[in-house]
């Protein structure tokens, strides 16, 4: 008795910060991105310098908000739907946003002062100059005013939050930004994988129905081997008996050593009829006659094993056993076109005549072509078909169309 064990590969464990390359990678890309129309604007003024090193200070606090919002998103939404992830990515932009503006308020005496001018003329006729926190006028025949704007730390306590509260509004978009990019991704990520696990689901359970399907073909031909062994037992035919027992084990070592999930070559499946037929000839020596026509280019095609068993079974129970003359069975494979087959199961008189064989192989125990066009169903869908009936000089014939894969199809792990 072959077992055949299937192992199915273990969920992959999403932990809380499992997603952290991601995160980094998109909030070093968004400040990247800043910085770039930093450097594009610094350099268009008389001093880029002074400019660069004051955002680079915005840039670093900038970083580390837009982490918090990420740890805050992975902390309090790990197993939560994106809308629950969307409420608390904007709660914690909201939250940072205000940290940043109060921030800036309160570094404004770090920053350096930059030494670039803004000169324009007045509708007035003054020449005004914009440097620093210092806008100076320049009167003609007069002294030039000059005037200074006052710190924050010079304001009231509500001025400075207003100003803050500004800042805080232009920043809140910038974080907002961020966090639905990072959603975005989360959300695809996620869709993927659902479509991942569906796939998964899917190709695991049409495998079970091959795999049932396959199953119920070794009851079936070993019910019916059996009878025709005890039917020559029973008529004394000892010899042949023992021939059949003999074809019968090479039969059965060779078909259950099969992984019922794998697929075959064309060539290894006909070979195993040839086992069959040959433990059939045991029984019908002289109405039993067999042609089959491979062409070489089809030989190496991949199929479910022991497709065609039902229906070589079938063929012989309604032909040769019910018919007093020579039956042939014929199998037969040929292009249909570059991507498709048509295999050819066959049953008629030997020599003709009007004596007509039973078409009624759809009778029996009902697993004959039925399991054939389901295991047909359950590997290549609407790509495959098969159809039967009786043919016009008497037997009857199942044609299969098949598409021609010749590459191994990778099993389960």
């Amino acid at each position: 008795m072959t077992v055949t064990m299937f192992m199915t590969r273990p969920p992959v464990v999403q932990t809380r910060f499992s997603d952290w390359p991601l995160a980094v990678k998109s909030i070093l890309g968004f400040w990247f991105f800043y910085s770039l129309t930093v450097v594009a604007r610094a350099f268009l003024g008389s001093d880029p310098w002074t400019t660069l090193r004051n955002r680079l200070v915005i840039i670093g606090l900038g970083i580390i908000l837009t982490g918090l919002v990420y740890l805050a998103i992975a902390a309090f939404g790990a197993q939560a739907n994106i809308r629950r992830k969307a409420v608390i990515a904007g709660l914690a932009s909201a939250a940072v946003s205000l940290v940043m503006g109060g921030t800036l308020i309160l570094l404004e005496d770090v920053m350096h002062e930059s030494k670039e001018e803004f000169r324009f003329q007045a509708r007035e006729g003054f020449t005004v100059v914009e440097k620093g926190n210092k806008i100076k006028i320049e009167r003609t025949a007069q002294e030039p005013l000059v005037l200074t704007f006052p710190k924050a730390a010079d304001l009231d306590a509500m001025k400075r939050l207003r100003y803050a509260l500004d800042a805080s509004v232009i920043w809140l978009f910038f974080f907002l930004a961020w966090s639905a990019f990072y959603l975005a991704n989360q959300a695809h990520r996620e869709a993927l994988g659902a479509q991942r696990r569906l796939a998964h689901a899917e190709s695991a359970a049409q495998a079970a129905q091959v795999r049932a399907l396959r199953y119920q073909v070794n009851p079936h031909f070993l019910f019916n081997t059996l009878n025709s062994l005890s039917s020559l037992v029973m008529t004394g035919r000892t010899d042949r008996a023992e021939t059949m027992l003999l074809a019968l084990s090479t039969f059965f070592r060779t078909s259950l050593s099969l992984d019922p999930g794998a697929d075959v070559t064309l060539a290894e499946e006909i070979d195993l009829q040839r086992l069959y037929l040959d433990i059939e000839k045991a029984r019908f020596p002289d109405r039993l006659g067999v042609e089959i026509d491979v062409p070489r280019e089809l030989e190496q095609a991949r199929m479910p094993a022991l497709l065609l068993q039902p229906i070589v079974e079938n063929a012989i129970k309604y032909g040769v056993s019910k018919s007093r003359k020579t039956v042939v069975i014929r199998i037969e494979a040929r292009h249909l076109d570059n991507h498709r087959m048509v295999l050819e199961i066959s049953n008629r008189l030997k020599h003709g005549g009007g004596d007509e064989l039973p078409a009624a192989t759809h009778e029996g125990t009902g697993l004959g072509l039925a399991n054939v066009c389901q295991r047909l169903e359950a590997r290549w869908g609407s790509h495959a078909s098969c159809r039967f009936g009786p043919m016009a000089g008497g037997g009857y014939k199942v044609s299969l169309t098949v598409p021609v894969e010749t590459n191994v199809r990778e099993q389960a792990a």
